[in-house]
């Protein structure tokens, strides 16, 4: 069996780096060993629309943005074929059909619905007055439409952040109904979770559970070396960390997860002057070392944020500099969303056709219904 991934992204705007620790990282990597035989990344704008189906043109103009943030990240199309959702209609047909083998009880039960729906403020009654008070029937058939998006492409592995288990689970149980409903069909998918576990799930500049736009405590793949600075020098850290000199607490300090999330041994070498001060010098050889010190006294947050700038910029200007030269041809990004979009809905397509004959109807092509 073809070894095939399918994984992406709501175009609700630029990608942070929540995104590149969690998945867009690792897919660079994926798609740079060869090791899988098609890999589809999918701009979820039609996904996107289903709690901004008031404001499309937000949606329409972040398509472009999540182009550039995947090709200037690494993505290769030579490699990669990467298409808009929504440009590929075999999705919703097989969308349609899968809801009829999934109850709204189970779909309650969703985790990561349920959190999602919380998120966003929408309320478990509708009076009529306000078409937001409800959650969208789109919103909340969200797990279905993302088990089409996955068994269109017969996808082996879906990497994703960790927050997204429930939903493959749920894939996986659509897989298995329609399988021993219709027969063996559809390919029942693997999640591939960050090895880093520090990369599940990267916590807002604030110290929230989850980095958000819409919660404002992102930190951009295109963000400028003087915003991620700013951003940085005004993360949340430990609140009983007073003084320099009183001990700090490691863990639940966004400081330190993004630290375990990006820096490596020789960035302690290459930013040493980061830890020289007036009062306090240190010379650590890696992470660890730094972590023993915050939590003994003495190591100040004004360092420790310096350097994670340090190692952050770092990591992102290879990324802007191939954002600048992309930005210089639009029309090529689109070119490249095009192409990809006309290898997926070949794909899904033949999925689509192996789906209408296993539930039989696909009558036209039925010789023996018709009578010929």
């Amino acid at each position: 069996m073809s070894k095939i991934i399918l994984t992406g992204d709501r175009p609700t705007g630029r990608l942070h780096l929540g995104h590149y620790v969690g998945s867009l990282r690792r897919r660079v990597e994926l798609q740079n060993q060869g090791g899988f035989d098609k890999i589809f990344i999918m701009i979820a704008d039609a996904q996107a629309l289903t709690d901004n189906a008031d404001n499309p043109e937000k949606v329409r103009q972040n398509i472009i943005q999540v182009a550039l943030d995947y090709l200037s990240a690494g993505l290769d199309p030579g490699k990669v074929n990467i298409f808009i959702q929504s440009m590929v209609p075999q999705l919703t047909e097989l969308t349609f059909y899968y809801m009829n083998l999934v109850t709204v009880q189970r779909l309650q039960r969703n985790p990561t619905v349920k959190q999602e729906i919380k998120l966003r403020g929408f309320s478990e009654t509708d009076d009529g007055s306000d078409n937001k008070a409800g959650t969208p029937v789109g919103f909340f058939c969200y797990p279905i439409s993302q088990a089409a998006d996955i068994t269109a492409f017969k996808a082996t592995t879906v990497p994703v952040g960790e927050d997204q288990e429930p939903m493959l689970e749920q894939c996986r149980e659509i897989v298995r109904k329609f399988n021993a409903t219709y027969g063996e069909t559809l390919v029942e998918p693997e999640i591939l979770l960050p090895e880093n576990a520090a990369c599940l799930r990267l916590p807002g500049t604030d110290g929230k559970a989850k980095m958000s736009k819409s919660l404002g405590n992102c930190i951009y793949l295109s963000d400028s070396e003087e915003e991620v600075n700013r951003k940085v020098r005004g993360m949340f850290t430990d609140p009983g960390h007073l003084q320099v000199s009183d001990p700090g607490k490691v863990e639940g300090n966004p400081v330190f997860t993004y630290l375990d999330a990006f820096s490596r041994p020789e960035h302690f070498e290459r930013y040493a002057s980061c830890f020289v001060g007036k009062k306090a010098s240190f010379s650590f050889k890696n992470l660890d070392e730094a972590k023993a010190q915050y939590r003994a006294g003495g190591l100040g947050d004004i360092m420790l944020k310096n350097f994670l700038s340090a190692v952050l910029n770092e990591t992102l200007e290879p990324i802007r500099q191939r954002r600048a030269e992309l930005e210089k041809d639009i029309p090529g990004v689109w070119d490249i969303l095009r192409k990809g979009t006309e290898e997926a809905v070949k794909a899904a397509q033949a999925t689509l056709d192996d789906v209408r004959k296993s539930m039989r109807i696909d009558y036209f092509n039925d010789s023996t219904l018709i009578g010929r």
